[in-house]
């Protein structure tokens, strides 16, 4: 069996204390595209699905978490922009779950020394313990 490039990862295996929001549900911006009339960029789109891609700032929980990977960029697939849960703590970060995140290793070579790091991506986010309650798509049954 072969490993796909980019992988199903459990949410609590990635933050196991947690990831919390940072900041706002973005669109990700197109570099490789032409600038439209006005100057600015078109918004990327996923290149398996076509949908539009969004991305957002987390803060993982994890005190074992190493400096650079304390702050944790993930982008999320899906023709509108995606809500996130109200944020019920008195904290300005809103606890958030990721709904079918995936990972992608690469060698990151912008430091001293190359290091392995991740591209994460998922179908959408949700409060804790609601990820699965989200009527987010199934994976599908391979036939045996």
């Amino acid at each position: 069996m072969a490993m796909q490039k980019r992988f199903p990862v459990q949410h609590r295996d990635v933050f196991p204390q947690g990831a919390f929001l940072r900041g706002e549900v973005e669109p990700v911006l197109d570099f490789q595209a032409d600038k439209r009339p006005d100057g600015s960029r078109p918004q990327q789109r996923d290149k398996e699905t076509g949908e539009l891609l969004w991305q957002v700032v987390v803060l993982d929980a994890d005190d074992m978490a190493g400096k650079k990977d304390t702050v944790v960029t993930v982008k999320i697939a899906a023709p509108v922009q995606p809500v996130p849960p109200a944020n019920k703590t008195p904290f300005p970060w809103t606890p958030i779950e990721f709904v079918r995140l995936t990972a992608l290793p690469y060698v990151d070579d912008n430091g001293n020394r190359p290091r392995l790091a991740w591209s994460f991506r998922a179908d959408g986010v949700a409060a804790p313990g609601e990820a699965g309650n989200t009527g987010a798509k199934a994976p599908e049954a391979k036939a045996a």
